[in-house]
């Protein structure tokens, strides 16, 4: 399994490579379309991890897992339900999530799986969809909850997970993921709050892939959050969530 990682070095330049024991072996030109080592590393303490990829967009899955959907007592769906949040909504590993100014309510973690797209693709089928993902990072698909049924005349989706820092990725993609095996683990200062099996998904990386791309183009770079499952709870000012997935990595950003 490669870790690819994005990186600010000491000098401030911005650069991207494969993760290691001991640092990051740099590569060059774009990580999506075959790049090649640069010759050089980077060292650990030399560097600060940033977000692994900057997409276009994060397209975030709403009851994708049996378990949680069957304690809300939603059917499962026959399409997969989303949302989009902004590009601007990224944040990185290590990253302050930032409280909205104008807003004192509840904000929840929500820990899960992303996909990271590695190709253009637009109407492609299940059984080829796996030439087009790239790897799996983690995610923290933060809500401002209370935002979310303000008015209710309309579910405010968008704007309750498009705040900027809303969206957070890393540490790093990994190229591969058993996701009959891996599970995520959503730790809130140190206390486990989510573990969960991928294997519950109701649309698998391939199927959501796939019938996505009928829906949009998906753009190299672009990440489908697979949606969350039990366990989904409040964020106070100063609290750190950590997400988990063995292979890819811990995820931890901190409300401020």
């Amino acid at each position: 399994m490669t870790r690819w990682a994005r990186f600010r070095a000491a000098d401030g330049a911005v650069g991207f490579g494969v993760l290691g024991a001991g640092g990051i072996t740099q590569y060059q030109g774009c990580m999506f379309d075959r790049p090649t080592p640069s010759g050089a590393t980077v060292v650990d303490g030399a560097f600060t991890l940033l977000p692994p990829c900057t997409p276009s967009k994060i397209i975030a899955l709403w009851n994708n897992f049996h378990a949680l959907g069957a304690k809300l007592g939603k059917p499962a769906p026959s399409h997969p339900m989303y949302l989009i949040k902004p590009a601007s909504s990224l944040a990185g590993p290590g990253e302050a999530i930032k409280r909205p100014l104008a807003y004192r309510g509840k904000i929840a973690f929500e820990g899960e799986l992303g996909i990271v797209i590695g190709r253009q693709c637009k109407d492609v089928a299940a059984s080829s969809a796996a030439d087009y993902i790239f790897g799996y990072t983690c995610v923290d698909d933060v809500t401002a909850a209370e935002v979310l049924n303000e008015n209710p005349d309309f579910a405010q989706w968008c704007r309750s997970k498009g705040y900027d820092s809303f969206g957070c990725l890393g540490p790093v993609i990994a190229s591969e993921l058993d996701c009959s095996r891996a599970r995520v683990i959503t730790r809130l200062d140190g206390v486990e709050r989510q573990n969960y099996p991928l294997s519950d998904m109701i649309f698998p990386p391939l199927e959501l892939v796939s019938r996505i791309s009928h829906d949009m183009s998906l753009l190299p770079g672009d990440v489908i959050a697979c949606g969350t499952s039990l366990g989904v709870g409040s964020i106070r000012d100063g609290s750190t969530v950590e997400v988990t997935i063995d292979g890819i990595g811990s995820l931890l950003n901190t409300l401020r």
